[in-house]
């Protein structure tokens, strides 16, 4: 196990920052070699295990599809077709409007800025989980 890092089914304690709740994507396949924690500007962090696996290896195919993801459009596809956006996203874009208006209203360099850039910040990654939930 990694220096300073202890792991326990839901939480983990890291040393300088304290306890994390572990939300897990999927299970580990084997035993973790380097972790890393990466804190993001909407102060959440996450943590990134480093472990060994056989590379699978996948059949070749001739189809091949290109896929451009988008805010108004949500996703368009090399043949032409278009996927709307899902209507809560749409919603979400004039809240998105309001919060950069009221950061843009601060003075750089308060705590007020600080706590509208952080909400902005907050909003940017709750959007960006959306889109992920979306396309995956």
């Amino acid at each position: 196990m990694h220096e300073g890092l202890k792991l326990v089914r839901i939480k983990s304690r890291r040393a300088k920052i304290g306890k994390l709740k572990i939300i897990w994507s999927r299970e580990l396949p084997t035993v973790v070699s380097s972790v890393t924690v990466i804190k993001d500007s909407a102060h959440r962090y996450f943590l990134s295990f480093v472990v060994e696996i056989q590379p699978e290896i996948l059949l070749r195919t001739d189809n091949s599809v290109g896929i451009d993801l988008g805010i108004k459009t949500f996703a368009t596809f090399s043949d032409g077709t278009k996927v709307d956006a899902p209507k809560p996203l749409k919603k979400r874009i004039k809240k998105l409007r309001k919060l950069s208006k009221t950061l843009s209203h601060k003075t750089k360099g308060s705590k007020r800025y600080e706590k509208a850039r952080v909400r902005v910040a907050k909003f940017h990654a709750k959007l960006k989980d959306t889109l992920d939930r979306f396309s995956t």
